[in-house]
């Protein structure tokens, strides 16, 4: 496998970083997951803004636009003969003396690899189960997708190996959070509900988009402060990251639900399938044009 490091694709087996990289020493660094289908990076601009806002936070300098950033991409596709694949854009802070620095990481490491997929198909289902563990809060003031993932491997470990199985997380306050690997939704009675930002969580690139699609299909969408009981008396439930999609949840806390058969479920995933292979941002879906 070919991937991308600083301006050159080399061969994964001859990649390597500094142990000087505070990436490394202090996990200085945050990515970006998603899916390229049939070539098109879907959300790239959503992703990248993301990104850049929090190298901002970070106080890395680096930037990317979409030219920059489909210049990789293309170029790792092409090396790897790939026109499905997972995608990871990791930008960690760079080399540096040991100790904590407070000024700018002028040469922050860049490094994106591509794993192969399959074609895109249908969902696919999940059970979901409570963790024992609580949402750690962010480091700072929002959650960044960064480097700092022992909450998540903990939380993994306590759910299991399986992987029909997502572990839903309650954060330090007892209300609802997200997955281990994703963001949560349920539908009840015409009203779709996610978990608030301010809950602690991960602002997902899915999550926003589902929002928006939910929306322009004319669903009321509800983010908010909730308990465990208002998801367990839930008509659906399901579950969102950039990689796996839309997953429905067939199980949580001992309960049965439609999973893949539940009607919410099926409208916003063929709403999101009708997308994948044109969309750059989620607002273009309100008549905003991309870039």
């Amino acid at each position: 496998m070919k991937l991308y490091l600083n301006g050159r694709f080399v061969d994964h087996r001859d990649a390597a970083i500094s142990p000087f990289d505070h990436g490394f020493l202090y996990g200085l660094g945050v990515f970006e997951t998603f899916r390229i289908y049939n070539g098109h990076p879907f959300l790239l601009d959503d992703h990248l803004e993301r990104l850049n806002a929090s190298l901002a936070i970070l106080d890395f300098e680096a930037e990317f636009t979409r030219e920059n950033a489909l210049k990789i991409l293309k170029g790792l596709l092409a090396e790897n003969a790939l026109r499905d694949a997972y995608i990871r854009f990791n930008v960690s802070a760079g080399n540096a003396e040991i100790g904590l620095q407070t000024e700018s990481y002028k040469a922050p490491n860049v490094i994106v690899f591509a794993k192969p997929l399959p074609p895109a198909g249908e969902m696919y289902e999940k059970q979901a189960v409570l963790l024992e563990l609580r949402r750690n809060t962010p480091e700072g003031i929002a959650r960044l997708k960064s480097h700092h993932y022992l909450n998540n491997v903990l939380a993994k470990r306590e759910a299991g190996p399986a992987m029909d199985t997502e572990g839903i997380f309650l954060n330090e306050d007892g209300f609802m959070a997200e997955g281990i690997v994703s963001n949560l939704f349920w539908f009840k009675e015409g009203v779709l509900f996610t978990p608030a930002v301010d809950t602690g969580i991960l602002n997902g690139i899915t999550r926003r988009f589902v929002i928006e699609i939910a929306r322009t299909a004319g669903i009321e969408v509800r983010e908010g402060f909730y308990k465990k009981e208002a998801v367990q008396g839930a008509d659906e439930i399901f579950l969102t990251n950039s990689i796996q999609e839309i997953v429905p949840v067939t199980s949580f806390s001992r309960k049965s639900f439609p999973g893949k058969f539940g009607e919410v479920v099926q409208s916003l995933f063929g709403r999101y399938k009708a997308q994948r292979e044109t969309l750059w941002s989620r607002t273009q879906l309100d008549g905003r044009q991309a870039k």
